[in-house]
């Protein structure tokens, strides 16, 4: 007789973080390629989470996240981050435009004894393809962004958290007059300009 045995795997503080940072480069790629901040051709497709995903070849962009997730991966091993919020702004006003606001949820037991706990890759892969079609999906809703962007990333961390060098303090880059789409893990709110006419 056969039996089936659930494969688990450990997931340790270290793995976790390293998981959440990398998922979060792959959802600003997302973001940049869908709401076109980039163009198109500047992006390759690979496979990731068992989805097709897209990623700059843009040598700053790509250093940029690079250097941004190796960061997030350290405040996320020290429990130290709180929320990552990914804002689109036009490049000629400033004025925001969008928000990706990404919660994070930290096992303060995990971080303060060193606990592993228990999941097996397919659940983790279930909830990232969960909150990646999340993504695809709110883009839908979206309207088009009609003028060149450019993009910066917040960091909310614990007020005791040394800033690195390459950081700068900033305000919160708030929209005037937000129309709030979704919210589940993430929030994503847009400027409507029909609004503004009223």
């Amino acid at each position: 007789m056969a039996s089936k045995t659930a494969s688990r795997d450990i997931i340790t503080l270290r793995g976790s973080a390293a998981i959440v940072s990398e998922f979060f480069g792959y959802a600003a790629n997302s973001i940049l390629y869908n709401r076109g901040v980039y163009p198109e051709e500047s992006f390759v497709k690979v496979k990731k989470y068992g989805l097709p995903m897209l990623l700059t070849q843009d040598e700053g962009v790509k250093s940029f996240i690079a250097n941004l997730t190796a960061q997030l991966s350290e405040w996320l091993e020290s429990g130290k981050l709180q929320r990552i919020v990914l804002v689109i702004m036009s490049k000629s006003t400033n004025e925001v435009l969008e928000r990706w606001n990404f919660s994070i949820e930290t096992n303060s037991e995990v971080v303060e004894t060193g606990v592993s706990k228990e999941k097996s890759d397919k659940e983790i892969m279930r909830e990232i393809q969960a909150i990646m079609r999340q993504i695809a999906s709110s883009i839908t809703y979206l309207p088009c962004l009609d003028e060149t962007c450019v993009f910066d990333v917040l960091a909310y961390t614990d007020k005791d958290v040394a800033v690195p060098f390459t950081w700068i303090e900033s305000d919160p880059k708030l929209i005037a007059n937000p129309q709030m789409i979704h919210k589940v893990n993430t929030l994503v709110s847009y400027k409507n300009d029909e609004w503004d006419e009223q």
